[in-house]
Order: C-alpha cells, then structure tokens, then sequence
C-alpha cells in the first residue's frame, strides 16, 4: 500500500525509488453485542419503574444503576462502534449512552417521580434524533432500525406522560420497555454466536451493503476508504 510512511511502519523501496509503507489492520471486537445486553439492563430498570415494581428510595438505586453500570457500558460500545466505522450504530449507542446518566441522575435527584416538562420536552427530542437513525438502519440492518423504532415509540410514550397525558401511557412505556428488553437479548445474542462462529447464525435481517459488508471477501471494501470521514480532508 502506497503511501507516507507512518512512525513504526514497515518501509521498503519499490524499482522506481518511492518509498512504501505496509499497514497492518488490528480488528476491533464487535460492541453490538455489549451495547445491546446493557440495554436491555437499563430498559428492565425502566421497566421496573413504569410498573410501580421500583418504587420510592428504590429508584434512586435504580439511577445509581443506570448511571454507573448502563452507562459506561453503552459508551464503550459507542467509542468501538466509532472506531469499527459504523456511523449508524455509534451515533445511537451515543445517544443512549448519555441518556442512561441522564436518566440516572434525575432518578438519584428525584426518585418520587413526579412528572416534568422539560424531562418530556428533552424525551420528545430524543424520540426525533433517533428517527433518521432508525430510518437509514432498515437500510441495511433492519434488526436495528426494529429496535430503534420500538425506541421511538416508547420515548414517545414516556414524553406525553411527562407532558401531561394519562398515567396509561406510563404503562405502554414500560410495556414497550420490555419489548426492548426481548429485542435486546436476541440481538445481542445473535451477533455475540456470530463473531464467536465466523458466520451468521440467528438471523440478523442484514440486506444490501450490510450483507454485502458480510458475505463478501475484503478485496473491494477499502476501495471507498480515501473518501470517508476521518481519511479524507474534510467532513
């Protein structure tokens, strides 16, 4: 591979007198299947709590929960899936991330549960940002985007209770929650047997480029590596 030669790589001289550098790649672990397990931690959490099984000084263990377990967990899979180049998966796994410790400490500040405008406000947000994510993974993996989208709809849920709506909507939140917590387990188990078989097992409902990314040998998939973020010049 042509190129400036890095600190520490491998140089040797072609018959034209250029300089070559060889680059070794170092894998990364895949971190779907640690984001998806502390996900499906952090939404039995919520779960507990929208069905009044977590209630009064127990949500405050819940946030302490939240915040220090689900939440160092997740991002570490966003940071991995950042550093594999999965944009997609990155930016959800971000943004669940911090709204673990989001979630947690308002849990730990306020554990009676009361409801509040600006929790529903910033609920309802975050339902949005997560639809153009949701909307691009049924692109490719469309396991993803059925789990982002039930995400949705259960942020959703959880925004119009905060805003005012029924306490039934409380109960769909927590229903939805553990949905995700099903959803969670599978996916995470599927693409853990993956990369421990090195082929796919449980359907992972890949199509287009993300099967292609799959089933295909590495010969064409670093012909576009010039022209993507983080390599070329700018964004």
């Amino acid at each position: 591979m042509s190129g400036t030669p890095a600190a520490g790589a491998d140089r040797t001289g072609d018959q034209s007198g250029r300089e070559t550098a060889t680059v070794v790649v170092r894998p990364y672990a895949n971190p779907l299947p640690l984001g998806f397990f502390s996900f499906g931690i952090g939404m039995a959490l919520l779960a507990g709590i929208g069905f009044g099984a977590v209630d009064g000084e127990q949500v405050r263990a819940a946030g302490v929960l939240l915040a220090v377990f689900v939440f160092p967990l997740e991002f570490l899979a966003a940071v991995m899936a950042f550093l594999t180049r999965d944009t997609g998966a990155a930016a959800a796994l971000g943004l669940f991330a911090t709204s673990w410790a989001a979630l947690g400490a308002l849990h730990i500040v306020s554990p009676a549960r009361q409801t509040s405008v600006a929790v529903g406000i910033y609920l309802a947000a975050f339902a949005l940002m997560l639809v153009p994510i949701a909307a691009t993974a049924f692109l490719g993996k469309r396991l993803l985007g059925l789990v982002l989208t039930v995400s949705i709809v259960r942020a959703a849920f959880a925004a119009a209770y905060q805003l005012g709506a029924p306490g039934a909507l409380e109960t769909a939140d927590a229903a939805a929650a553990l949905l995700l917590v099903a959803l969670a387990l599978y996916a995470g188990t599927a693409f853990l047997v993956e990369d421990l078989r090195r082929r796919t097992v449980l359907p992972l409902l890949r199509r287009g480029d993300a099967r292609q990314a799959v089933d295909d040998d590495l010969g064409g998939q670093g012909d576009v590596l010039p022209r993507e973020p983080g390599v070329r010049r700018q964004l």
